[in-house]
C-alpha cells in the first residue's frame, strides 16, 4: 500500500457515497458531530444514515440528529428502524414521527437481540426486516392516500395519483454471512424477500476482502436480486477498534490489517495503514463494479474523508490530506 491517490489520469467518474453515523450520548459528543456532519456534507453524499437503538432507546437522540441534517445541511437522511424491542403500533408510531420530521429514507433491520439473549429473543409482532419495509410503505401510504386529477378534454372525468413513496428503503446484506444463517442461499432468499417487501436498496455488513462482496453480489444476482447492493466499509486506524468490530460482527479480522496496526507505535502511520486498507478494499469493490461506497464513520469524519482522497474521488473543491488526532 502506498498511501498515495491515483494520477489525474485514472480517476474514475465519481461514485454516489454515502456515511453512517450514531446517535451522540453526551452533549459534547453532539457538538463534535454537529461538526463531522458538516465537513461529510461537503462532499455532497448521497445521504446519511444514523443508528437507532432497539426499542427506542436512542430514538430522541436519532432524530435531533436528523433533524439538524434537514435543518442545516442539504444531505437526505436516513433513519434507522429495527424489529427488536418494537410493537407493531410502536413501529408504525415511529415511522410516522420520521415521516413528519420530514424524513423519507429508511434503512429497515431485523436487529439484535441483547447480548447473551436467544436469537429471537425482543422481537414482537414484527418478525423480519422484510415485515418492516411492508409497514413503512404501507404508513406512507395511509399518511397520503391518492389524490385524483382531472383529465384534460373530458369533462367530469378524473385520474388517480401515484401516491408519494419514501424515497429509499434499505435493507441489509451479509456478505460473509449472517450469523444464524444456515448458508450463502438463504442469505440471498432472504435479501431477495426483502426486496419482494418493497427494499429498493441493500447495503452490506462490514467484510474485509473485495471477494466476499462480489461473490455475493454475483450470487445475489444470480438468485433473482435486482436492487443495488452497496459495499459498507470502515476505515480501521486503532488495533483495539479492529478487535472491537470482530466481536461485535463475528467476522475475523484481517491478518494483514491487524499486525500492522498491532506492531505500528506512530498514531500518524497508524491513520495512514487503516485509511490505505480501506482505500484499497474501495478500490477493488468499485472496479468490480459497486454502485457507490457506503462508509461507517464512527462519527469521525477524518478517516472516511481521507480514503476519498486516496481514491481521488472527493469534490475537487474540498480536496485535501485528512490527518485525524490520536483516538481515545
Amino acid at each position: 500500500m502506498t498511501g498515495t491517490g491515483p494520477d489525474d489520469g485514472d480517476r474514475r467518474p465519481r461514485p454516489p457515497i454515502s456515511f453512517e453515523l450514531f446517535p451522540p450520548r453526551t452533549d459534547a459528543a453532539a457538538l463534535a458531530l454537529g461538526r463531522t456532519i458538516d465537513r461529510l456534507a461537503e462532499v455532497d453524499p448521497a445521504f446519511i444514515s444514523v443508528t437507532f437503538g432497539a426499542g427506542g432507546s436512542s430514538r430522541d437522540r436519532s432524530l435531533t440528529v436528523l433533524r439538524y441534517m434537514l435543518e442545516h445541511t442539504d444531505v437526505e437522511p436516513m433513519a434507522h428502524l429495527t424489529c427488536v424491542g418494537s410493537s407493531h403500533a410502536e413501529a408504525n408510531r415511529l415511522v410516522r414521527e420520521f415521516l413528519d420530521a420530514g424524513v423519507t429514507s429508511f434503512l429497515a433491520l431485523r436487529g439484535d437481540p441483547p447480548v447473551g439473549a436467544g436469537p429471537d429473543t425482543g422481537l414482537g409482532d414484527l418478525r423480519s426486516a422484510a415485515e418492516l419495509v411492508q409497514l413503512i410503505h404501507r404508513v406512507q401510504e395511509e399518511r397520503e392516500p391518492f389524490g385524483q386529477v382531472g383529465i384534460p378534454g373530458i369533462p367530469g372525468a378524473t385520474r388517480i395519483l401515484d401516491r408519494p413513496r419514501p424515497e429509499r428503503v434499505a435493507v441489509a446484506a451479509f456478505p460473509t454471512g449472517h450469523p444464524r444463517s444456515r448458508g450463502i442461499g438463504q442469505d440471498v432468499d432472504v435479501l431477495l424477500a426483502k426486496e419482494v417487501a418493497g427494499a429498493n436498496l441493500a447495503i452490506t455488513q462490514l467484510f474485509w476482502h473485495a471477494d466476499d462482496y462480489l461473490g455475493f453480489v454475483e450470487r445475489a444476482r444470480a438468485g433473482g436480486v435486482t436492487i443495488p447492493i452497496l459495499p459498507g466499509i470502515m476505515p480501521v486506524t486503532t488495533p483495539g477498534r479492529l478487535s472491537r468490530l470482530q466481536e461485535l460482527t463475528g467476522v475475523p479480522a484481517p491478518s494483514e490489517l491487524a499486525i500492522p496496526l498491532e506492531i505500528e507505535p506512530d498514531a500518524d502511520a497508524l491513520f495512514d495503514l487503516g485509511v490505505d486498507f480501506a482505500a484499497d478494499l474501495a478500490r477493488e469493490v468499485l472496479d468490480g463494479g459497486a454502485p457507490g461506497l457506503h462508509l461507517y464513520t464512527f462519527n469521525r469524519h477524518e478517516a472516511v474523508l481521507a480514503v476519498l482522497d486516496r481514491l481521488g474521488i472527493r469534490t475537487p473543491a474540498h480536496a485535501g490530506t485528512e490527518r485525524n488526532t490520536r483516538e481515545r
